[in-house]
């Protein structure tokens, strides 16, 4: 795949870039290790005003950063203000509470017969982050803003078709006070990541994107014995039961479905509704559905953009296709429109059977399956029937049903009466087919620190302490 910024609401090429040799590779890691050395040896409460500055640097850019995304990979430009807004606010909540999040955990001290212990959180070196396109801000602050706090630096394998949103994100820690090289961008192919992760000096990888990337990601670090974090796909249920807020659910359910354009991993994808509100409900979501305006991504009008790619907008249709073929029945939209870009419309399929793609596949795109279930039971069976558990979505004011949610829904994230996000208050993630590991809360940032324990002893009068106690 070639690296370049295509505009999706047109098709047209705006810029190219040659892959980085093997040599600016190798020299942009052995940047990015003498950039660890220094940077472990900052203070926090240093790498704090630098990220506070990032954090400046972010909102005083906001229109500008924006225009980029939309252009690059066709967010609406709404979607991207607000996308710089968050990443802004992510960097000041790890600025503000990392000292915290680092510091040394005390451990009884007498129950393991020392006069101190205790746990300290210290940086492990270079991590390689191989990121997607659809958030491609948000995706890599995430990661950044806590490993940089934590000590460690970054290597960023972008997506391709992000080029410079990717070279932004580099320039953005340098300006903000970062030592040179504590973030630096690889304009690489996906050939190249084996090679990277295999080198020496890159200690760990967190990869966001498809099954087999992680897969391929996971077989090389494993090999390599390196740690990996790994966010994949979603199929996310929404659960609609008979004491919801219909309009509420309805109006969440179009957001959670068409955010991003429908290119999402935690969008909602599989709306499983009670019968007994289930023609009730499906009368307001597709009306919804219906009512949203695709079009040009920086119109302010405009709710739905383009998709990333043609390649993405030819596969959600096939998938779509798929259904109809098999007897499902399209409820709204489902028609590639004519015309300049990569559009689809918003859609809404029912009546759903295991033999269709739709039913087990995760769809990128602005397509929602419609599933109707006559029991709690039932809404589980379905909700938890698929290889992905990455969010969910329940919406019930039973309070006894709730809690049963929370409990019952195989997923890394269960949100109640509401809409999946991601916070920095909160560790994201997925099971399953959906990945390994947390980002984000103070999870996410010691995943990429050595969890090192800390015994000190009474010198020469206690070095038998720890004598017949059992050891390794």
């Amino acid at each position: 795949m070639p690296i370049a910024t295509t505009n999706p609401a047109t098709g047209a090429v705006l810029r190219s870039y040659d892959p980085m040799s093997q040599e600016q590779v190798d020299a942009a890691i052995e940047r990015t290790d003498l950039a660890f050395r220094e940077l472990r040896r900052t203070t926090v409460a240093q790498r704090g005003r630098w990220l506070g500055a990032a954090a400046d640097l972010l909102d005083a850019e906001r229109d500008e950063t924006a225009r980029l995304m939309t252009t690059e990979m066709g967010k609406t430009y709404a979607a991207a203000r607000a996308e710089v807004t968050k990443c802004a606010a992510a960097c000041r909540f790890y600025a503000a509470h990392a000292e915290r999040m680092l510091a040394d955990e005390p451990a009884d001290a007498r129950a393991v017969k020392a006069t101190r212990a205790f746990v300290r959180y210290q940086p492990i070196g270079p991590v390689l982050a191989v990121m997607p396109w659809n958030f491609p801000l948000w995706q890599v602050v995430r990661f950044a803003a806590p490993a940089l706090m934590a000590g460690n630096t970054g290597l960023l394998k972008h997506a391709s078709n992000v080029p410079q949103t990717a070279l932004y994100l580099e320039d953005l820690f340098r300006r903000a006070g970062f030592p040179e090289g504590a973030f630096t961008t690889l304009l690489v192919g996906s050939d190249a990541v084996e090679r990277v992760l295999g080198d020496p000096r890159v200690r760990a990888a967190t990869l966001t994107g498809s099954e087999r990337a992680g897969r391929s990601i996971a077989q090389i670090a494993g090999r390599e014995l390196k740690k990996t974090v790994l966010e994949l796909g979603g199929s996310d249920p929404f659960v609609v039961m008979p004491s919801a807020d219909l309009d509420a659910a309805a109006e969440a359910a179009t957001t959670a479905r068409c955010q991003n354009n429908g290119q999402s991993c935690i969008a909602a994808k599989r709306f499983i509704v009670h019968a007994d509100v289930y023609d009730a409900f499906a009368e307001r979501f597709v009306a919804n559905m219906a009512a949203l305006t695709v079009g040009d991504p920086m119109d302010p009008a405009t709710d739905v953009g383009p998709l990333a790619s043609e390649g993405g907008r030819d596969e959600v249709h096939a998938q779509v296709r798929d259904a109809v073929e098999r007897d499902a029945t399209v409820l709204c939209g489902g028609e590639v429109p004519d015309g300049d870009g990569w559009f689809y419309p918003p859609t809404v399929v029912a009546d759903l059977t295991p033999q269709m793609r739709m039913w087990s596949e995760e769809v990128f795109g602005p397509v929602a399956g419609l599933y109707r279930v006559s029991s709690y039971d039932e809404a589980i069976e379905v909700a938890n029937g698929t290889a992905f558990g990455l969010g969910s979505n329940a919406w019930t004011t039973d309070p006894d049903e709730q809690e049963r949610f929370a409990t019952d829904l195989d997923a890394g994230n269960v949100f109640v009466n509401g809409m999946t996000t991601s916070f920095p208050e909160l560790p994201f993630g997925g099971v399953k087919n959906s990945g390994y590991g947390r980002e984000l809360s103070a999870l996410g940032m010691r995943e990429f620190c050595n969890t090192k324990t800390v015994w000190v002893g009474r010198g020469e009068e206690g070095a038998g302490a720890g004598v017949g106690a059992h050891s390794e």
